[in-house]
């Protein structure tokens, strides 16, 4: 087999082969043997029948047809090796000449996406500001209210209710004549925002009895993003107490004996929330300005491809302004991955074992998951390989951070170890699956936090 590879563009390529009918042989011969236990031909036994017989009767096209189907993806692969060419996306294949008799080639090209080359900057000329870490007394109070909050007690109020209230209410949707769905005593914190879209402005200023009625569209189901009329009933009000904030508190709540040593270790946790903010800003900055030092040039078809697939799942193919939307971040996302990925070959980033774990644990934590079935999901859909490389572009990012200038606005470095490990989440959505098929996914997963608020006292 002879190939050569014609650069398009950077970031597409034309692969021009040519196959000797020696090489295609046994690809025509598997063809023979595929079509003879097909096809039923008087006075000979199902899959004995000759190639002469199946020439006759199914034409000698529909056996190349076979053969050529047969061996494409094979050649395909042994091109882009001999010219270490890298896809992404699906190849265009056209073949330009078939051996209609023996002894003649099979010719054919491929146009393909690939990954560009790409010139990394000296990572030690990035530098960046970031805001100072300073955690203020509202930082502190707002810890210590939502502590609180945990061991607060609800009890029924005579009144209407209020934002910060929780009720016990009815709901039902309906669409025409057609009762969509309907639930009953659910408890609802007003305000929270976290059930059907308009019933926080309903149940606001509804006492226990009284019923709203509000139009909104419908999150879920067959009916999903259709508008229903819904009708919610208040059965009861009742709001939260918290306990006082003195030394009972805090030996009910933690492990400290008075008041003032819970604030301190409170204060201590605000502040390592606000150092991990700041880490958190030096990344995405960091990146930012290492895509800015870069010319990442990213394929269009790849780019239209996923934008495409996620509208498609979002049922907002016909949305324009989204599509902008969807395209500027996916391009950027897809700049960022291609870049991070030269970064983990040039300086040579492999991934270790326990750091794929530590990554697995973590997203298995993000969906609800046992970690156990999380990574046998992953295996059964062959997501592994796409799993290591996105540590590797962790990595290579915490290898970036190393070398780059981080400072605050005061103009004190910044130490980013405690945000750099390969389990932490990088600002990069979606991921590159470069397999043999050549195939582009991005995936993303919205994890939904929801958090308990204490116990109620009926």
């Amino acid at each position: 087999m002879k190939s050569a590879v014609e650069t398009l563009n950077p970031t597409r390529v034309k692969l021009t082969v040519e196959v000797p009918y020696e090489e295609l042989q046994p690809s025509l011969d598997a063809a023979y043997k595929t079509i003879g236990s097909q096809i039923q031909v008087p006075g000979f036994r199902k899959g004995k029948v000759p190639p002469r017989i199946i020439d006759q009767r199914v034409g000698r096209g529909a056996v190349l047809q076979e053969a050529v189907n047969e061996a494409l993806p094979k050649f395909y692969g042994q091109a882009l090796d001999e010219n270490s060419v890298r896809p992404l996306g699906q190849p265009e294949v056209d073949v330009t000449e078939v051996p209609a008799e023996t002894g003649q080639e099979l010719k054919f090209t491929v146009e393909v996406d690939v990954r560009p080359e790409i010139a990394l900057p000296d990572y030690a000329n990035i530098a960046v500001e970031v805001d100072a870490v300073a955690a203020s007394d509202a930082d502190i109070e707002e810890r210590l209210t939502t502590l609180r909050q945990r061991f607060g007690t609800l009890t029924g109020v005579d009144r209407a209710a209020q934002e910060g209230d929780f009720v016990s209410l009815d709901l039902k949707a309906v669409i025409g004549d057609e009762e969509i769905d309907a639930v009953t005593g659910v408890s609802y914190e007003v305000g929270s925002g976290n059930m059907i879209e308009g019933i926080d402005e309903a149940v606001t200023g509804l006492s226990a009895g009284e019923s709203a009625t509000f139009t909104a569209p419908l999150a879920g189901g067959d009916h999903a993003g259709e508008d229903a009329t819904c009708t919610v009933t208040v059965q009861a009000v009742k709001e939260r107490e918290l306990p006082e904030l003195d030394d009972d508190f805090a030996q009910l709540a933690s492990e400290f004996d008075t008041l003032e040593e819970l604030r301190g270790d409170v204060a201590k946790q605000a502040e390592q929330a606000k150092r991990f903010e700041q880490g958190i800003q030096a990344r995405d900055r960091v990146l930012d300005a290492l895509l800015e030092a870069t010319d990442v040039p990213v394929p269009d078809s790849v780019v239209e491809a996923e934008v495409h697939s996620h509208l498609e799942g979002e049922d907002r193919l016909e949305d324009d302004e989204h599509r902008a939307e969807v395209q500027e971040s996916t391009r950027k996302a897809l700049r960022a991955q291609l870049l991070l990925d030269a970064i983990v070959e040039a300086e040579e980033i492999s991934v270790q074992q326990p750091e794929l774990i530590e990554y697995i644990v973590m997203s298995a934590q993000q969906y609800g998951m046992d970690p156990n079935q999380f990574a046998q999901a992953i295996d059964g859909q062959g997501q592994v390989p796409a799993m290591v490389a996105e540590v590797g572009r962790r990595k290579a990012l915490a290898h970036v951070l190393e070398q780059a200038k981080v400072t605050d606005t005061d103009g004190n470095p910044v130490d980013l170890e405690q945000v750099t490990a390969p389990g932490e989440e990088l600002p990069v959505e979606g991921e590159l699956v470069e397999d043999g098929d050549a195939t582009t996914e991005a995936t993303e997963a919205t994890t939904e936090d929801t958090e308990a608020e204490g116990a109620e006292a009926r």
